[in-house]
């Protein structure tokens, strides 16, 4: 989408919000970022002045990327919606249907979306749609 223009990414994220917030048309792209921002009433702040999207975030002094986050959530629900890897929709309406809470869900996908990555880049390899599914079905399987 933006490749690795950090300062592209994040202003596309800024734009989408203030459209939402002046009602302008939106692209179906900048619905679903609108809608994470949304969800997020935490990082709101963010997007009051343009200035704040270049502030960095360091995981060594516990902070979280928002951005990140919220690109994690955009992440997911393009796996869900194209069902890829294989199966990850069925796994997301199984764990819906346990736990309810669509969002907290995300966030525990998420945790195994994010250790597939991580383990990929450390391994230098691409990241295993298998691994990453067992992870969501022992994640889907504590969920009982």
């Amino acid at each position: 989408m933006f490749g690795q223009d950090r300062e592209k990414l994040r202003q596309a994220y800024y734009d989408a919000w203030h459209k939402r917030q002046t009602n302008a048309a939106m692209t179906p792209l900048e619905m679903s970022i609108a809608q994470v921002i949304e969800q997020h009433p935490e990082y709101h702040t963010i997007f009051d002045t343009e200035t704040s999207l270049q502030q960095e975030y360091w995981v060594e002094n516990g902070e979280t990327n928002p951005f990140l986050h919220m690109g994690l959530h955009l992440g997911l629900h393009e796996q869900i919606s194209t069902n890829r890897p294989d199966g990850i929709r069925e796994l997301y309406q199984q764990l819906q249907a346990k736990l309810g809470d669509a969002h907290n869900i995300e966030h525990e996908m998420m945790e195994c979306l994010t250790e597939s990555l991580w383990l990929a880049q450390r391994n230098n390899q691409v990241p295993s749609e298998e691994g990453y599914l067992n992870a969501l079905k022992e994640l889907n399987q504590k969920q009982v």
